[in-house]
């Protein structure tokens, strides 16, 4: 079996481009015995609880120059590359990623935390949802079968704080220094969301060692 670590935050742009080419290099044979486990980084782990006004934000940052809906252009040609048309020009909030994040651990509990990922993403990216509001976060969550009581039960106490916080530690311990970072058996780190084709090579040459 080929455990495939994905660090990665729910607002980078690399990381929703990542899982789509992820997914493409899964659908044939060598997603076969691969088993995927999403993992926490923050880009920001400083941003208030409550998150912060995204106009406000930037117009502090680039003054009146700013333009709310632009996509830089290297990541919205990678993106229409996946598919992706993201939509920055709806996002309201720049939110802490912590719940999120937490929720992911909660969906992996639940079976379906791949799919919580694109949910995040998609969310985010596409509909331009706060996605470290408690309430948005238990309507995916319940779209994707989790009870919603569980899911705000499981926020608004401790759940799985320990294990995201502790994970955020090894990020840093495994070298991961950006995202999104793949995490693959006997150390090996790939770093960037790298091409279908070179995730296929990587993988398949870990899966090899594996089988010797």
């Amino acid at each position: 079996m080929l455990e495939i670590e994905i660090f990665s935050d729910v607002v980078c742009p690399w990381c929703f481009i990542g899982k789509r080419r992820l997914d493409q290099v899964l659908q044939g044979e060598l997603g076969q015995g691969v088993r995927l486990r999403w993992r926490p980084y923050q880009l920001q782990p400083n941003i208030a609880p409550e998150g912060l006004d995204r106009k406000a934000y930037l117009l502090r940052r680039y003054g009146h120059d700013a333009d709310l809906g632009r996509v830089p252009a290297a990541i919205a040609a990678e993106a229409k590359g996946e598919g992706l048309t993201l939509r920055y020009d709806l996002m309201q909030r720049m939110p802490n990623t912590l719940l999120a994040h937490r929720l992911m651990e909660l969906s992996f509990d639940h079976g379906v935390q791949h799919d919580m990922a694109e949910a995040l993403f998609q969310a985010y990216f596409c509909a331009g949802k706060d996605v470290g509001d408690l309430e948005t976060l238990v309507l995916l969550a319940a779209d994707l079968k989790i009870p919603a009581q569980t899911t705000r039960d499981f926020l608004n106490g401790d759940g799985a704080l320990k294990e995201v916080h502790d994970q955020l530690e090894r990020a840093v311990d495994v070298g991961v220094t950006g995202v999104p970072g793949y995490y693959l058996p006997n150390g090996y780190l790939l770093p960037g969301a790298q091409s279908a084709e070179t995730m296929a090579q990587i993988f398949r040459r870990v899966k090899q060692k594996l089988n010797e």
